[in-house]
């Protein structure tokens, strides 16, 4: 095999890996295949408007994949992808055109304050017990709407952060399990992909999309695409919630660091206190998830002794009774 030929196709295994890597994350936790595909394009030295590109096209089969694959799991809010995917996919492709002719940078501090603040506060959610009261209902349109335009227009700008606004702003809202806010954002971003490459098919062509990179990134996102969805099923929402809240913070204050041009000494110092706080929300969550189905399980014997069905009692006996309870594979796949 030539010298060439051979570096070509070590760096497409390597593209291979990176997308089955992004797909298992984005699959379990809502986020990343972007951010993490885009971070590796650039790196590699790819314009900004391409990598973009072709992370988006090559997203189109993952998320397809994804979607099929939570749906199949019982991840999915049809109701909610229906008004997030629609709004997304308008400001994906507005996103996409500007980043064609334009650089976003200056965006960047903003947005990363933002989604630190978001990160922050899951952080804080997600290391005590959940209440399920307000799990369950609805999320209106006036919301999901200008949500998914924001989240869609971030995406194409940014090459990437579909996942990074719109999972932590459904979390924040209380009303859908984590699992379900996951799956449903992973399945309207099939949607927001397709208009996202559509705009950078009218702004740049043909030859802004990589395609070697695009095959690579999208084989390792279809191997890594089942796995991902099974995978939220059975990893309790603490856990998830706090993961999440984690990944937000760690990522974003990177960019907030960078642009505020933090070095020397500093700049570890700051990332050693905030691996610090995020496995300190870890370990509260692992015991706020333990307090919960002890309690839990003493009402179920509670019912059980006093012939109470104990499904019925559940809800009576436990006042904070997290969602991830539902998300430990509980229900069948439809």
């Amino acid at each position: 095999m030539p010298k060439s030929l051979g570096a070509l196709v070590r760096k497409l295994l390597v593209l291979a890996l990176v997308g089955l890597v992004a797909q298992l994350i984005d699959g379990s936790l809502g986020m990343a295949y972007g951010l993490t595909s885009s971070t590796l394009l650039l790196v590699a030295g790819v314009a900004p408007a391409a990598a973009s590109a072709s992370v988006h096209l090559a997203e189109i089969g993952t998320t397809l994949a994804a979607g099929v694959a939570h749906w199949r799991f019982g991840n999915v809010d049809w109701r909610v992808v229906t008004r997030i995917a629609l709004p997304g996919a308008v400001g994906a492709f507005v996103g996409a055109t500007v980043l064609s002719s334009i650089s976003t940078e200056s965006a960047a501090p903003w947005m990363a304050g933002i989604l630190f603040t978001l990160g922050a506060y899951l952080l804080i959610r997600f290391a005590r017990p959940l209440r399920t009261d307000r799990v369950g209902g609805q999320l209106r349109g006036r919301f999901l709407g200008p949500l998914g335009l924001v989240a869609g227009f971030v995406d194409a700008t940014g090459g990437g952060g579909w996942g990074p606004v719109a999972t932590p702003a459904l979390l924040v809202s209380g009303r859908m399990e984590p699992r379900k806010v996951i799956g449903s954002v992973d399945t309207s971003e099939f949607v927001v992909a397709g208009a996202a490459s559509i705009g950078f098919l009218i702004g740049l062509g043909s030859e802004g999309f990589l395609l070697p990179t695009v095959a690579a990134l999208l084989i390792g996102g279809l191997i890594a695409a089942p796995l991902a969805a099974w995978l939220v099923r059975i990893v309790p929402a603490q856990l998830l919630g706090a993961a999440v809240g984690g990944v937000i913070v760690l990522t974003n204050a990177r960019t907030l660091m960078r642009s505020a041009e933090l070095d020397g000494p500093a700049r570890p110092a700051l990332y050693a206190l905030l691996a610090a706080g995020w496995l300190a929300a870890l370990v509260l969550a692992v015991r706020a998830l333990r307090r919960t189905r002890r309690a839990r399980a003493e009402a179920a014997e509670a019912a059980t002794a006093a012939g109470v069905p104990a499904e019925a009692s559940d809800a009576a006996s436990v006042g904070e009774v997290p969602a991830d309870l539902a998300a430990t594979g509980t229900s069948a796949p439809r």
